[in-house]
């Protein structure tokens, strides 16, 4: 892709939003000031000053959901240009607290990327050197950072945190990480970027969420709606002189071991040969990318041979999706390679600030949260959505915990997709 292209597709990218439009000035500003009145009621635990300081947000989502929000402690993997994105906004939006978890040193090249940091940083923890200015952005917020190894930490770890985030990490990483959060029966996300191209996946495991609207005529069923989805409870209230229901709805997960290779599309994809000629080829190159760099030590293909083994790579996921041969050109799969270890602002934006809204609306429980990967193509200028998940079960039924939970002794290790149980530290 030459300068020109480049430009041209960054100037899109400000100029336009990818996702559906939704109010996002909260997570972009700073917080209101203090002095400012609000028309809402402290609840307790939460004071009359947060209720002013809170008070645009709490307009959009209410009183409820900033106190969970205020009370949620998230866990952040990877200190990187994506990472900078969601630190900021979700300390802006107010949680309790944001554990930073990164051993690595800031170096020239993350200079050109990251906003929380300048060149006196280069050399020290990347972690350590955004913790001051993440605090600037809002004081009530506690920012931990934990310099350790994250490979060195034992599913006990992850058990402490309400969210669990891990941005641009190998994706055994993120296969380990996602196991270990299932045992603690936590939210899990994560997120990677490579240019103009990105991700965003969720195992939310099984997530509840209520939905207000106007009570209709016709009787809102109990049951499932979509494979993920169900409705499992409804209840009715008078408001304003009006009948609103409050709709319970489940969105059931599976994991990064799955959604990430052997999950294939949604039925509703696999029997319209439309739909699947939409479907963004970035999601076959990723999905080559990451057996590419799991089979070769976490490097990026690089050589000849390097590039040839991902071509066949790529052309076999997209088969294994169902995906026509014509939409995985040449072209693509160039433009692919060419911005593998790259960091863009505006993408890194983009997918930052919609993986930080998605997590605190998961914490707010009010609307339906990401169903599992979103693929970020920056060539099209689009973001797609799509449910990978394998046949057979989903959501708390997928992954059990471990042998000793199961004999009523919690154990510490890490329980393999095959499902036996490793006692020893996390091996990554």
């Amino acid at each position: 892709m030459n300068s020109a292209q480049q430009q041209a597709n960054i100037e899109k990218l400000t100029a336009q939003p990818v996702f559906p439009a939704q109010d996002l000035s909260i997570h972009r500003d700073a917080p209101a000031p203090l002095a400012e009145k609000s028309q809402f009621p402290a609840p307790t635990g939460i004071s009359a000053d947060e209720i002013a300081l809170y008070d645009r947000q709490i307009r959009l989502w209410g009183v409820q959901a900033q106190e969970k929000i205020r009370n949620a402690k998230v866990l952040l993997i990877s200190m990187k240009a994506l990472a900078n994105e969601i630190a900021k906004n979700l300390v802006l939006a107010g949680i309790h607290s944001l554990t930073i978890v990164d051993h690595e040193p800031v170096t020239a090249n993350d200079l050109g990327s990251q906003f929380f940091i300048s060149e006196p940083d280069v050399g020290t923890n990347r972690g350590e050197a955004a913790a001051p200015q993440i605090r600037k952005l809002n004081p009530r917020v506690k920012v931990i950072v934990d310099q350790t190894d994250i490979r060195m930490r034992g599913p006990d770890y992850f058990g402490a945190f309400d969210v669990v985030i891990a941005t641009d990490l190998h994706p055994d990483s993120l296969n380990i990480i996602n196991t270990a959060t299932r045992i603690n029966h936590k939210p899990f996300y994560a997120a990677g970027v490579h240019g103009f191209y990105g991700f965003i996946f969720s195992d939310l495991i099984q997530h509840d969420y209520v939905v207000e609207r106007e009570k209709s005529n016709r009787a809102t069923a109990i049951g499932p709606e979509t494979r993920t989805r169900s409705i499992v409870d409804v209840q009715v209230k008078k408001e304003s002189g009006k009948n609103v229901e409050m709709v319970t709805k489940r969105e059931s997960y599976s994991t990064w071991f799955l959604a990430s290779d052997a999950a294939t599309l949604p039925a509703e994809f696999l029997k319209s040969k439309r739909r699947l000629k939409a479907v963004t080829p970035v999601l076959s190159c990723l999905r080559a990318l990451w057996e590419f760099v799991q089979f070769n030590d976490g490097r990026m293909p690089s050589t000849t041979e390097d590039l040839k083994m991902f071509t066949v790579l790529a052309t076999q996921k997209h088969k294994a999706l169902g995906l026509p041969d014509e939409t995985l050109k040449s072209e693509v799969l160039r433009k692919f390679l060419q911005n593998l270890g790259s960091e863009i602002a505006p993408v890194t934006a983009v997918l930052g600030g919609q993986l930080a809204q998605d997590v605190i609306n998961v914490l707010g429980a009010r609307q339906q949260p990401i169903q599992n990967m979103i693929i970020f193509d920056g060539d099209s200028m689009e973001a797609p959505s799509y449910a990978l998940h394998p046949e057979g079960l989903l959501g708390e039924a997928l992954l059990p915990l471990s042998v000793g939970a199961e004999n009523g002794v919690m154990m510490d290790g890490i329980l393999p997709i095959d499902g036996s149980f490793q006692p020893e530290i996390i091996q990554f």
